[in-house]
């Protein structure tokens, strides 16, 4: 498909410079957020969602509301259905499973993509509408007239693991679920041996919503027994069930709270000496993850500072690949909180890791 991608990050930066008479489509893979994502980011600016799963419905009433005579005039007008703003206040309207809905309902989208209308009614000034579909052999999808494609602005939606990781340790996903996906990320959103667009009918594969299933299954559970291997199994596939149990009966890699807080002790260090470049780009991460996310008392903040800088000195003078991709991380500046942590209470760090990127050009 030749749409624009984009992730999560450049979402909101389209979002924020798009004038809300535009619709916006989402194309994207089932159970990667697109309703998570979007529901949080209205929150965020007191506009309420509200999702309307158009392959659900089975008649355009379920749309526009049901027909009513009003005994003042005679005619016959639609009582508001459930969930249209009669307050007056603009909502972002997500019309979910677009391309699965039957064709009359296609048919009311129509006038509602275009003249922000239904059944006469108007949506509230500065009301949004954002639709999502799937695209792929494997949906059972229904063919979407030109006219009202034309209607939208349409972009491919592809968030990134690091999105992904980082929300899971905002939602406290269990720790061996983002360990996981943190040194496998093929398996986040599909099962890497399947071909692509290949329909899989009953066959469970991975993807985030799953693992978020994952976690609440495994939650407070020191040792998984086989029930949960089965349990595990029929959420995201048996292949990366075994994946998963495999990796979390090896040895788990140090945290990056433990690298920010005992990184000057010998024994941590000796530790880290052994790691290769795949360890350490997975430890580097959750350093950056630990920071954004995590609240670190007054007390902790030197602590920290000290233990990156002397942990980053380390990797420049003896893993000069993890050292660039910590650097890579820094400037990417997908942890915002992180580099105003890293700039405020380590300002030798920051250049440091800029002298550093600079000798990498």
């Amino acid at each position: 498909m030749a749409n624009i991608s984009l992730n999560t990050q450049e979402l909101h930066q389209l979002l924020e410079s798009t004038p809300a008479s535009h619709n916006i489509m989402l194309v994207g893979n089932h159970g990667i957020g697109k309703s998570q994502i979007l529901t949080n980011y209205f929150k965020e600016k007191g506009m309420e969602v509200v999702a309307l799963f158009l392959g659900q419905m089975a008649d355009p009433g379920d749309l526009i509301g049901l027909p009513n005579k009003d005994e003042k005039t005679g005619k016959t007008d639609f009582m508001p259905p459930y969930w249209f703003p009669i307050d007056g206040k603009p909502i972002v309207l997500f019309l979910d499973e677009l391309n699965r809905a039957r064709p009359e309902i296609l048919q009311t989208i129509m006038d509602l993509a275009l003249n922000r209308k239904l059944a006469g009614r108007h949506l509230p000034e500065g009301s949004r509408i954002i639709s999502a579909v799937n695209a792929g052999e494997q949906y059972q999808l229904t063919d979407l007239d030109p006219a009202l494609v034309s209607r939208f602005n349409i972009v491919n939606f592809r968030p990134t693991a690091e999105e992904w990781l980082l929300w899971a340790k905002k939602a406290d996903i269990d720790t061996r679920v983002i360990d996981f996906i943190n040194e496998n990320r093929i398996w986040l959103d599909k099962d890497p041996d399947a071909k692509e667009g290949a329909d899989t009918g009953l066959d469970k594969t991975p993807d985030r919503r799953a693992w978020e299933r994952v976690s609440d299954v495994i939650k407070n559970k020191s040792d998984l027994k086989e029930i949960d291997t089965k349990i595990i199994s029929s959420i995201v596939g048996p292949k990366a069930a075994s994946a998963f149990i495999q990796s979390s009966a090896t040895r788990r890699l140090l945290t990056g709270r433990e690298i920010l807080s005992k990184f000057n002790t010998q024994k941590v260090q000796d530790i880290v000496s052994d790691y290769g470049i795949h360890q350490l780009s997975t430890v580097n991460e959750g350093i950056f993850r630990c920071i954004e996310v995590e609240k670190i008392s007054e007390k902790d903040k030197s602590v920290f500072a000290e233990n990156i800088c002397s942990y980053f000195e380390f990797l420049a003078e003896n893993k000069k690949e993890a050292a660039a991709h910590f650097a890579s991380i820094y400037v990417s500046q997908t942890y915002m909180h992180a580099i105003e942590f890293i700039a405020t209470h380590n300002p030798l760090l920051v250049t440091m890791l800029t002298l550093y990127v600079k000798g990498l050009k």
